[in-house]
């Protein structure tokens, strides 16, 4: 609340989940499409000279941000309400994102690269989205400037131009793997003069869903999966059909809550060799863990202990996954450390764990967590601050004897598509609500939170 600032109190839409835990669960459930493949990938059909259209895509707010975000800058969409998504660039023609979008979401800045590949010049704000910690935008604007771009901010914008007919080819390396700065600098570089080299990339399978579909699309990127990828610059990529990866974090937290709740839980169409990180550590926890090309199926009734997990870059744990990670140790027996090393605010969700009667005491100077498990939880009213954090409330929702209910449902749309109904399948007792409670608003204005809904 600002100082001395005129504030009313108004109502707001809060949609709540409400969890019964207790309940093992038990059977087998899909997972959907990658929010972090689709994101970027709907960002790389404005470089495409005809429509582009994409199957399984995830049905969540952020898909629906980058799609408002799309048709702003001139593109049209559509979609059979079915996963399937067409996009069709022709009529793109504005190089400038608008904030009220981009706040709502930190992959919108994925737009910077295709606006500079497509028109030579970007205008897009500073990243939002959930509240991790910092997100440093130096690797990208070191990629940028390489390969031939002017780079400034104003007025919270980041705004880059090229001077000349085109990008041209560079030798880029990053001081650490960035899953956002090589995107970025992929999708800059496909259509840049000459050839670019990246070093020391990230190798997440998302980055390299991104570089096998920009390659269906006539791009010639090799290496990705690997530390280095080579990028020969070509004239022009054309639309095409593409199926997106599936969503290891869903798939991710649904194991863990199988094997939370000491249950019997099989995850179908799903990628077991991008959840190999996940399932040593269930392992060494005592969970049986087995799978198949496409499926992975883990049983809790045996969990004989905590373990340790370090987040980092793929093939390392996922930090996507750490919250709802850190949950499942609250319930093993047993200590536990979980030491978070990509973002630097990731363990704001805690307090929410501690009011469910969690034991967990966070290090702020070594961005640790020690977590003394077995101590039954119990349910609560909690509050989801993000995503993640968000799925892992269910998760010790789930776990937890009595009811939960966790506000902010609006947060974990953002990420998962229908949450409820995949756990229901399970055998969960979840339900979806919404209700009408005051808050206070500075200023004396009015400003929504919603997000547009999902096409």
């Amino acid at each position: 609340m600002q100082t001395g600032s005129p504030v009313r109190v108004l109502d707001r839409l809060e949609t709540t989940l409400r969890v019964r835990g207790g309940v093992r669960l038990q059977g087998s459930v899909d997972t959907h499409g990658a929010k972090n493949a689709a994101l970027p990938i709907m960002a790389a059909a404005l470089l495409a000279k005809t429509p582009v259209t994409l199957r399984r895509v995830p049905r969540i707010t952020d898909v629906s941000v980058m799609w408002s975000l799309l048709e702003a800058l001139g593109a049209r969409l559509a979609s059979d309400g079915d996963g399937t998504l067409t996009i069709d660039p022709a009529n793109a023609a504005n190089h400038r994102a608008p904030y009220t979008l981009v706040r709502k979401l930190a992959a919108s800045f994925d737009l910077v690269g295709p606006l500079l590949g497509r028109f030579g010049r970007a205008e897009v704000p500073l990243p939002g989205g959930c509240i991790l910690g910092t997100r440093a935008t130096d690797m990208h604007e070191q990629a940028f400037r390489a390969l031939g771009a002017e780079v400034t901010s104003a007025h919270g914008f980041l705004i880059a131009k090229v001077r000349g007919r085109s990008l041209r080819g560079a030798e880029i390396e990053f001081r650490a793997p960035s899953v956002g700065a090589t995107k970025n600098a992929m999708l800059a570089a496909v259509l840049a003069s000459g050839t670019t080299t990246l070093r020391n990339v990230a190798m997440e399978p998302e980055v390299v869903d991104l570089a096998n579909c920009l390659n269906r699309m006539g791009a010639r990127i090799a290496g990705h999966g690997g530390d280095t990828i080579v990028i020969e610059g070509v004239d022009e990529l054309n639309g095409i059909e593409y199926e997106i990866i599936p969503d290891r974090i869903v798939a991710g937290t649904l194991l863990i809550a199988g094997s939370a709740t000491r249950g019997d839980v099989t995850v179908t169409r799903c990628a077991a060799h991008d959840l190999e990180a996940l399932s040593l550590k269930l392992t060494e926890c005592g969970v049986n863990v087995t799978s198949g090309d496409d499926w992975i199926r883990v049983r809790g009734d045996r969990i004989t202990g905590g373990t340790d997990v370090l987040t980092a870059p793929f093939p390392g744990f996922p930090t996507d996954l750490q919250p709802q990670m850190l949950t499942f140790l609250c319930t093993a027996p047993g200590t536990s450390v979980v030491e978070e090393a990509i973002f630097n605010a990731r363990f704001s969700y805690v307090n929410e764990l501690a009011r469910m009667g969690a034991d967990v005491r966070v290090a702020i100077e070594s961005n640790t967590a020690l977590i003394r498990g077995g101590t039954p939880l119990s349910g609560a009213p909690v509050e989801a601050p993000d995503i993640r954090a968000g799925a892992a409330l269910v998760v010790a929702g789930l776990a937890a004897q009595g009811e939960t209910e966790i506000i902010g449902l609006e947060y974990i749309d953002r990420g998962y598509e229908r949450l409820e109904e995949m756990l229901a399948a399970l055998g969960a007792q979840v339900h979806r609500a919404s209700g009408i409670t005051p808050f206070l608003e500075p200023n004396g204005t009015f400003e929504t939170t919603a997000y547009p809904a999902v096409r």
